[in-house]
């Protein structure tokens, strides 16, 4: 069985996430998602949410590409996680093209183009006017 993994916010969930967890899907038999916690992204990222953890993560598990979903807690456990899971193939948005390839050590590195007409942050933008 081939193993993939990526990770996110997956913030006010999209067609552009969906469409990531497809192709990330499409490259394997078993999609880890792992999932940035409200305290990583606030005290990591600086990011604040709109929906929980618990709200993001019932969100992804209800998709059908996804298999698991585990949190993200720091930037130093993909390491570790591609060794826990066993995964084969890791993947990201290629708007991170270049900053994993340290994990071509472990596994298969892929950057996947992104929907170029969707983001979390556009729907945010567009919320405020």
């Amino acid at each position: 069985m081939k193993r993939v993994i990526t990770y996110g916010t997956f913030d006010l969930l999209h067609y552009g996430h969906i469409n990531l967890l497809k192709r990330a899907k499409e490259l394997g038999d078993y999609l880890v998602v792992v999932l940035s916690t409200d305290e990583f992204n606030w005290n990591m990222k600086q990011k604040k949410c709109y929906f929980t953890y618990d709200q993001r993560k019932k969100l992804l598990e209800a998709v059908r590409y996804v298999d698991l979903v585990i949190p993200e807690e720091s930037w130093e456990q993909k390491v570790s996680d591609v060794q826990l899971y066993h995964i084969d193939t890791f993947v990201m948005g290629d708007d991170w093209k270049g900053k994993f390839d340290f994990l071509k050590d472990y596994c298969e590195v892929v950057y996947l183009e992104r929907t170029p007409e969707i983001s979390t942050t556009q729907i945010k933008k567009e919320l405020k006017k």
